[in-house]
């Protein structure tokens, strides 16, 4: 169970419990969870009963209860604890995560991640000329169909993002810096912050200083390591599973990052989301090679380590695609 599954299980165990008029309180049109903090109970918490609480008319910690007898043995879910002032816990139940995510990625393709959370839902934006807000504005369009929202033209009574504008200076950002580094250094400060593009060069240092570059060079990586397994005879396939719980679950949240970046035209949240894959590739890389090392022979554990590596090479691609950016397979 993804946390989107999650999340519209929750949003059921509502509706259900305003069917059965157990509670009397307006159906959210969305409900949100969460991975448990550190210290917390269960994988996923979720504050809905306390969002309900003041509509309904009731203690949050009763609502929590009418919800949790309704999710408890929904499939997926192990278990539902109700803590504090009204928070749904959860334990889930059923497969690795992480072999479902790299399954999804597999099947998805670069598009792992994209859905329907969106259609019904029709969005037009104003004209734009300022040159951030017109890139802004133009990825989070694409953001939006690929969450299955129909996008119009743009018209003069559309929606205007809030989106700080690139000095005077800067303005030569594309000739200066090349479309991949300008797109980055647009788009990696949230809309309304200035973006960090003056003397914006260290975008084209091939190093660790240069974040663009680091997620460019792992999907490079991943390809490299595919490579490599084929000249050695093996191909990658999740077998058995893989520690690495940082990268597992950068993997299974994605598709709520995207939907988050989409729904709150924040195009930043999947930035940051490729430099943390990256950055968990890296970690996972170092401390479990997805490659025979000496006289090792391939086994289950090297071709399950690949195929995760694969999962994180085809993440970064599809996520540099949104953001209009290149992907090399080598650099």
């Amino acid at each position: 169970m993804t946390p989107a599954d999650l999340s519209r299980t929750v949003l059921h165990a509502v509706r259900r419990a305003v069917d059965e008029d157990a509670l009397r309180a307006p159906v959210p049109a969305r409900v949100r969870v969460e991975r448990t903090r550190p210290g917390g109970r269960g994988e996923y918490a979720c504050a809905v009963a306390l969002q309900l609480a003041g509509p309904a008319a009731l203690p949050a910690r009763e609502v929590a209860e009418i919800l949790r007898v309704r999710v408890q043995g929904a499939p997926g879910i192990g278990g539902v604890e109700v803590t504090g002032p009204g928070f749904l816990n959860f334990t889930l139940r059923g497969p690795d995560p992480v072999d479902v995510a790299v399954r999804a990625v597999e099947a998805g393709g670069t598009r792992y991640g994209h859905g329907d959370g969106l259609r019904g839902v029709t969005a037009s934006f104003a004209p734009v000329g300022e040159l951030r807000a017109r890139v802004v504005t133009e990825t989070v369009e694409r953001l939006l169909r690929a969450q299955g929202a129909e996008v119009g033209e743009r018209t003069a009574d559309g929606e205007t993002l809030h989106v700080a504008p690139v000095p005077a200076a800067d303005r030569d950002l594309f000739e200066r810096l090349g479309s991949d580094a300008a797109r980055w250094a647009l788009l990696r400060a949230a809309p309304h912050d200035r973006a960090r593009c003056t003397g914006g060069d260290e975008l084209l240092v091939q190093g660790e200083s240069n974040p663009l570059f680091r997620v460019r060079y792992a999907y490079a990586r991943t390809r490299a390591l595919s490579r490599n397994a084929e000249q050695l005879g093996f191909r990658a396939g999740y077998e058995e599973s893989v520690d690495a719980p940082a990268l597992g679950t950068l993997l299974t949240d994605h598709p709520e990052v995207l939907a988050a970046a989409a729904r709150h035209r924040e195009p930043d949240r999947l930035a940051r989301q490729l430099e943390a894959v990256a950055q968990a590739f890296f970690d996972f890389h170092d401390s479990a090679s997805p490659l025979p090392v000496g006289d090792e022979k391939p086994s289950a554990a090297h071709r399950s380590r690949l195929a995760l590596a694969e999962a994180a090479g085809t993440v970064l691609a599809g996520g540099l695609t949104l953001l209009g950016i290149s992907a090399p397979e080598v650099l």
